[in-house]
């Protein structure tokens, strides 16, 4: 399909010092629990979203020496020239599709504990590293200083000689030394590095010159720096010296990558802030430098992106959970497919991998993370293996997304589901407070099922088990979901909690169904993830006073890994919802619940004219049981395949249910490889030193 002329200027090359990008899509870094330890997986990854059309694609942080060691987070390394052959392979998988590789070699000063190095952190003054920790980064000397610029320049050579066309100098995110040594409340040197604000600003320049005068006849030098901190006059601000950076380094790096700190600010879900949110700090950078601007704001529609161009806001439009979402977004564009763009849902699954140290993952993107270990792409998918027809039953995600993969398989696909709407739990979690993009996960496979011939949908279609064998399917997935407990069992309760067998306990589902329950009401959030934070503003918005109540020691603690715990707890406070922690409800009875406060061990009482119990789930496993109980029954309705998919296999997030309907529809008729036998990059066993000998 041809490129429509309205998107043309998305499309033009644009020069950054010595290279030049082929259009205006740019992979920024991004962090993908992968690192160092999987550098064939993550060569494959970034390779992905070059053939994808992104012109310039990005490492995450790359250290550049084992006194910024960021242990336990798996992030790049360049801390010597045996690092250089695992980044390479990126730099050629990115090359392969006509792309620029940048690389962001950076050191993380007093962000990281050094747990794996065992050096200790290094920073402009003497401070307790930034994360809770008992450690303390030590005060720079002037040949730490020096070293300091000897390791950056020696990372940017090897990078180069890793054949990447873009080396970044980063200061952002409150997470390298440059940053911090711009900080004044981190500063409080007295020398030529501190005090006033040209001394602060002094190593960052020095770096600049740095790694241009080392690679700059061949490699650009881009600046990744936070124009603006949002912690107000404490902080770097757009208005004040955020925009004294930009306007004294103006045209010394080839590229501006701007963004805003920290990483909960400048990756805020969804929920929090909508596309485009950065806008307000950094539309003003372009009006002080010649230099090319990339900024991000999650943006996904095309022509959002054109007026920020036109408009003189962006050189480049910047993704990095977009380009996660769909990396072949600017293609998608380019050929006029708009249709199928998988737009991202600002979910944050994706900061979680980090955060857990494992395989980026992406609840719009089921084959994100598995593209060498599985062999998944995004866009192509094996053809069918048999001319069985296909059965799903449910279609909430993962039935929406196995119809979706079977059907592009070329299986003829019958998606049964038993209510009128399509989407399952998303449908009904999308109109919970701030989750209205999550229904992008409904909407985008819908539309793509809506357009395949040999894709059936039928509504209002219940199913029994007499009905699933009468159907002549041979592949059935059976994807009917879970349901919230109302009994309290859950990670702190074994057993029913009593007085949960009251009609004034309501689960989740109620609320969402509609249902209200009387104030004053306590939820019981013993699931630890969004759900508990997000009824207690639904029961707030309708005007109840609302205690949450939860074991763990902060509301809401898994919401850590997707960067939205604190802003969770500031909207609580700010919404007068009370926070009860390192407690649990163990009674329910007329008025009031009983809860047990764990630290002094002592039991009190919560007025309460209802609770919310936000626990466990159960799957709804009976039509499934019921057929898997009937072997020679399954055999004689010509069925060869009966899974479980989704919730209903194991209750989860909405990320795992869409990576199971995925699954499904790929190992369809084909070989399927135990997990124990996939392959994984092992390290190589050198022979035994033994040092005392």
């Amino acid at each position: 399909m041809a490129r429509d002329p309205r998107y043309d200027i998305l499309f033009e090359p644009v020069r950054i010092g010595p290279v030049t990008a082929r259009n205006r899509f740019y992979q920024v870094p991004h962090c993908n629990g992968m690192g160092w330890t999987q550098p064939q997986a993550l060569a494959e990854l970034r390779g992905v979203k070059a053939e994808g059309g992104w012109a310039v694609v990005s490492t995450e942080e790359v250290e550049i020496h084992p006194t910024g060691d960021c242990e336990p987070f798996h992030e790049g390394r360049l801390w010597s020239d045996a690092d250089v052959p695992a980044l390479a392979l990126m730099a050629e998988a990115v090359h392969a599709h006509n792309s620029l590789a940048a690389v962001e070699i950076m050191h993380h000063g007093a962000s990281s504990a050094n747990w794996s190095s065992r050096e200790m952190p290094l920073a402009p003054s003497h401070r307790p590293i930034i994360y809770y920790a008992p450690v303390q980064a030590r005060r720079m000397d002037k040949s730490d200083i020096a070293d300091f610029r000897r390791w950056h320049r020696e990372a940017a050579l090897r990078a180069k000689k890793a054949d990447f066309d873009v080396i970044y100098v980063y200061a952002s995110h409150d997470l390298s030394l440059p940053m911090h040594f711009l900080q004044a409340r981190k500063n409080d040197r007295i020398d030529e590095y501190g005090g006033n604000f040209e001394n602060r600003v002094r190593l960052l320049r020095e770096v600049l010159e740095d790694t241009r005068e080392a690679v700059g006849d061949r490699c650009a030098v881009a600046l990744r720096f936070a124009v603006d901190e949002m912690i107000g006059a404490d902080g770097i601000t757009s208005d004040g010296e955020g925009r004294d950076v930009v306007e004294r380094l103006a045209e010394l790096p080839d590229l501006w990558d701007v963004n805003v700190s920290t990483w909960s600010n400048d990756s805020a879900t969804s929920r929090f802030q909508k596309e485009g949110y950065q806008e307000d700090f950094t539309r003003w950078v372009k009006s002080v430098t010649t230099k090319p601007v990339v900024g991000v704001g999650r943006y996904t529609s095309p022509d959002r992106m054109v007026s920020l161009v036109k408009s003189g806001v962006l050189d480049f439009i910047g993704a990095a959970r977009p380009s996660i979402a769909d990396p072949f977004l600017p293609k998608k564009i380019e050929e006029g497919r708009f249709d199928e763009i998988r737009e991202c849902i600002g979910c944050n699954m994706c900061v979680s991998s980090d955060y857990t140290n494992t395989n980026l993952r992406c609840t719009q993107n089921p084959t994100m993370g598995e593209e060498w270990r599985r062999g998944w792409h995004p866009e192509r998918i094996a053809p069918k293996g048999s001319d069985h027809t296909v059965l799903v039953v449910g279609a909430g995600p993962a039935g929406l997304e196995a119809a979706l993969a079977a059907g592009r398989r070329g299986y003829e696909v019958h998606l049964a589901e038993a209510g009128t709407e399509l989407g399952g739990r998303v449908s009904r979690e999308a109109r919970l407070p701030g989750l209205s993009e999550w229904g992008r996960v409904r909407d985008w496979r819908v539309t793509q099922l809506s357009v395949m011939p040999n894709v059936h949908i039928y509504r209002d279609s219940p199913l029994t088990a007499e009905d699933v064998l009468a159907f002549g399917a041979g592949h059935v997935a059976i994807a009917t979901g879970a349901e919230w407990r109302r009994d309290g069992v859950g990670r702190d309760h074994g057993a029913p909690i009593p007085g949960f067998d009251d009609p004034r306990v309501f689960t989740p589902d109620d609320l969402m169904n509609g249902k209200r329950p009387e104030g004053p009401v306590v939820v019981f959030d013993d699931d630890h993830y969004y759900m508990g934070g997000v009824l207690a503003e639904l029961c707030r918005s309708w005007g109840l006073e609302v205690t949450l109540v939860t074991p763990a020691n902060i509301p809401s603690a898994w919401t850590v890994n997707t960067l939205e715990q604190g802003h969770i707890a500031k909207r609580l406070a700010r919404q007068g919802i009370a926070v009860v922690t390192s407690a649990t409800v163990t009674s329910f009875g007329t008025d009031s619940v009983e809860i047990l406060d764990y630290l002094p061990g002592t039991t009190r009482r919560l007025k309460a004219g209802g609770i919310v119990t936000v626990t466990a789930r159960l799957p709804r496993e009976g039509l499934y049981e019921e057929l898997a109980a009937a072997p020679e029954k399954l055999e004689e309705a010509g069925i060869s395949t009966l899974r479980r998919i989704g919730d209903v296999y194991a209750p989860s997030t909405i990320q795992a249910a869409t990576y199971w309907g995925h699954r499904f529809a790929r190992e369809l008729d084909a070989e399927v490889v135990a997990a124990e036998d996939l392959p994984r990059e092992l390290p190589q066993a050198a022979p035994l030193r033994r040092h005392w000998a």
